[in-house]
């Protein structure tokens, strides 16, 4: 039996702004770009096709993105539609197989492996998945085939938008070789540079350099480099993973000095990580904070609990003793975030008679109750509980 497997990568093309020119036609043709307005702080999420003939990408400052296309559409965009999207399209894929790991709102990756039988090949499952995404929602994908997911994800990005390639073993290295070696996932502007001093352009350069010579600059993710340069990924689809850390973040219009503000943006932030701890089911031990000073420098700050925690108090207090270390230093702030890590699953080990904790947990899922049914702004902190 052979070892060789079949994966997809689907991704949907320009996912937020295809939704919304969608739904308002006279949006069609025209650039459009999700994320904050132009004349405020933030960044793009997502821009359409026709908006990135200008150079538009996302994350890039919603500022520039309307110097460099001043008659763009800048829309806010709606992501409990987009999410509703989402689950439309994850649906259709699980019909095909259960191991899906979805990666991000719009992309996943497929084991069609043991569905060949009853459906057919990998590039004619990937047809009947694009043709049922676009009946289904009217949006279109790009699919990669592959025998793996580092070439399925490459696959994938090779014909968009609404494309379909299929790369396999024998034809693997031919389409590798000429690539620029930024296309190796992982291999960004700082990696890239220090590729290049080495005479490495291009994937075939990579796959011909010596691994030692490669190794000594790289240290063990020199093998790993190697390995994709010859097309090779062994990691599984894997169709669920605990999330490793939640987080929020605030990015203000102006740059602040009011400590009082960033107290208030700081208990918001806790209180939303603290629910979404809730809502997975975990509880983090360490928390972090987030802080980008006015000229974008930026810098993370963690403290570790002697007990993991779900609680917004918790969170939001030993966030604030971060916070008001670094405030010494008297200057302006763009960025604040809140983050929990090193999450760990059950239920917290509390006293049988510490009935104080008990009504508290008690009244922060009646909380979670109410939020999710009547919406954020409907409850806000008052007092300790």
């Amino acid at each position: 039996m052979s070892d060789t497997r079949t994966i997809l990568h689907v991704d949907m093309d320009a996912f937020f702004t295809s939704v919304e020119q969608r739904d308002r036609p006279e949006l069609r043709g025209k650039p459009v770009v999700v994320g904050a307005p132009p004349d405020k702080r933030g960044v793009v999420a997502a821009a359409s096709y026709e908006a990135r003939k200008f150079g538009i990408h996302s994350a890039m400052p919603s500022r520039t993105a309307y110097r460099l296309c001043p008659h763009a559409v800048f829309l806010r965009g709606d992501h409990d539609k987009y999410s509703r999207e989402s689950e439309r399209v994850m649906a259709i894929l699980r019909d095909f197989t259960p191991l899906v790991e979805q990666v991000s709102v719009d992309e996943a990756f497929l084991d069609v492996t043991a569905s060949l039988r009853l459906f057919g090949s990998g590039e004619k499952i990937a047809r009947e998945i694009k043709r049922r995404v676009r009946e289904t929602t009217g949006l279109t994908a790009s699919i990669g085939v592959a025998p793996n997911k580092f070439l399925a994800k490459l696959a994938s990005d090779l014909k968009k938008p609404d494309g379909l390639a299929v790369i396999t073993e024998e034809n693997k290295l031919a389409i590798l070789r000429p690539l620029p070696v930024n296309r190796i996932h992982g291999v960004g502007e700082k990696t890239e540079p220090l590729l290049h001093d080495l005479g490495i352009h291009t994937i075939g350069d990579l796959e011909r350099f010596p691994l030692e010579t490669l190794r000594s600059r790289f240290g063990v993710w020199a093998g790993e480099l190697k390995a994709r340069a010859r097309g090779e990924d062994d990691r599984p689809v894997v169709p669920f993973s605990e999330p490793k850390s939640i987080s929020g973040e605030t990015t203000f219009e102006r740059d602040i000095r009011d400590e009082g503000r960033m107290e208030k943006v700081v208990w918001e932030l806790a209180e939303e990580v603290a629910r979404r701890l809730r809502e997975e089911g975990v509880r983090g031990r360490t928390v972090q904070l987030k802080l980008r000073w006015s000229d974008f420098t930026t810098l993370t700050r963690r403290a570790t609990l002697a007990e993991p925690t779900d609680d917004a108090a918790r969170i939001a207090e030993t966030a604030l003793r971060l916070l008001r270390k670094e405030l010494a230093a008297d200057r302006p702030v763009r960025l604040l975030g809140v983050g929990a890590q090193n999450l760990e699953r059950g239920a917290a080990q509390l006293d049988l008679f510490d009935q104080r904790t008990a009504r508290k947990a008690q009244l922060q899922r009646a909380a979670d109750a109410v939020k999710a049914k009547f919406g954020e702004g409907k409850l806000k902190r008052g007092g300790a509980v």
